[in-house]
């Protein structure tokens, strides 16, 4: 069992989460709190695995609970904001839900944070007679003034620059503090793969391969001998 907490300075937001956790066979709720300073403490106490956890409260922020709590537990973010995302991933947060929460939502956060906690290989079924979640289809990046929405069909490709990232889409080039390798954890592994230490693409914007060559639209780029097997054994899986 993943012993919970809800933290929350919203009654019913915490009586809805509390009534979810409820409703999971792997999940028990030890308390709900909202003061989220006896929430920390309880925390640091050792008294949970995985943390509920509003973002904006008067007391102390979502984001601030985190650094402090410094990874002594698995924490999800609830908030009816989305401009807190990449700060909370960067964090390492298992989840980030937007309020008003689904249950099918809910319930895929939780399989997330199973997985993590219990070394779980596969999700369970939920049972349920609604439609399944939908994936994301957009990330948040922080740019030099403002945190940018970028959904993830109009991405071309990815080129690293050192300690910053290229974003391509089909109208702009996005320039953002962000590793490759964060890049490659976060981005769907149907929709993209690395094909060289310095480039992530899109699958579907790929318009012809050439030896060691792919073509994006008048962007050549290479292939590098690392991710060679992989890139290939992927498109493989495409030909007819």
């Amino acid at each position: 069992m993943i012993r919970c907490l809800v933290v929350d300075d919203e009654p019913l937001a915490i009586d809805i989460i509390s009534d979810y956790i409820e409703k999971i066979p792997f999940l028990t709720l030890v308390k709900s709190y909202q003061n989220p300073i006896e929430a920390l403490m309880a925390v640091q106490n050792g008294e949970a695995d995985l943390v509920f956890l509003d973002v904006q409260m008067p007391e102390l922020t979502g984001i601030q609970f985190l650094k402090i709590a410094n990874g002594k537990c698995k924490v999800i973010l609830t908030t009816a904001y989305q401009e807190y995302a990449l700060e909370g991933y960067e964090l390492n947060v298992v989840d980030y839900l937007l309020k008003p929460v689904a249950f099918e939502r809910f319930y895929q956060a939780a399989q997330k944070a199973q997985q993590l906690l219990c070394n779980v290989a596969a999700p369970l079924p939920v049972e349920t007679n609604a439609a399944p979640a939908p994936i994301n289809n957009f990330i948040f990046v922080k740019t030099e003034h403002k945190i940018q929405k970028i959904y993830l069909n109009d991405i071309l490709f990815i080129e690293g620059l050192k300690d910053y990232i290229s974003i391509y889409t089909k109208t702009e080039r996005i320039i953002t503090l962000q590793s490759m390798k964060k890049m490659e954890d976060v981005l769907p592994e149907h929709q993209f793969i690395r094909v060289h230490k310095s480039y992530i693409l899109a699958l579907d914007k790929i318009e012809s391969i050439e030896r060691s060559r792919i073509s994006i639209g008048d962007k050549i780029i290479p292939i590098g001998d690392t991710y060679r097997d992989g890139f290939f054994k992927a498109i493989e899986s495409r030909n007819v």
